[in-house]
């Protein structure tokens, strides 16, 4: 598993973690909760960076929040940053997930897969060093007698 301590990744509400239904919550994309949920494992500060304000911002941090993610800040940097003319409404992020990206969003799968590649890989590997196993015991094994 990929070590994301010290990587902020901002993420969009509408259309990306859930359907677009704005101002109402639509229903959750595929994945997106797993997905979130083990990039904060991996230590990453995540960050909602949504359009939404008020009520409607309020609604949609909570329904983050029944769903188990905790976000490190919303709509702002880090949690104790004041909003005013002087701060850039742009969030400073290593990595942004949005529905908005050309090419539109590809998807939670891809997402885990584009940030942290080599688990998949890891894994095909392994897949195969098991079928490798499996066969070479198939081939040596001792043979008993009821085989003879």
């Amino acid at each position: 598993m990929r070590d994301l301590r010290g990587i902020k990744i901002a993420v969009d509400f509408d259309g990306t973690i859930v359907e677009h239904a704005y101002p109402e919550i639509g229903k959750e994309k595929l994945f997106a909760f797993q997905t979130l949920r083990e990039l904060d494992k991996m230590g990453a500060s995540l960050i909602l960076w949504t359009f939404r304000n008020g009520k409607e911002l309020n609604d949609a941090v909570e329904f983050c929040r029944r769903n188990g993610i905790e976000f490190y800040a919303v709509n702002r940097n880090y949690p104790e940053e004041v909003y005013d003319e002087t701060v850039s409404r742009k969030i400073d992020a290593d990595i942004y997930i949005d529905d908005k990206n050309i090419g539109g969003f590809p998807g939670w799968s891809e997402v885990y897969q584009l940030i942290n590649p080599f688990e998949l890989q890891q894994l095909e590997a392994e897949k195969r060093i098991s079928a490798s196993r499996n066969i070479f015991r198939k081939l040596f094994r001792k043979k008993d007698k009821k085989d003879e």
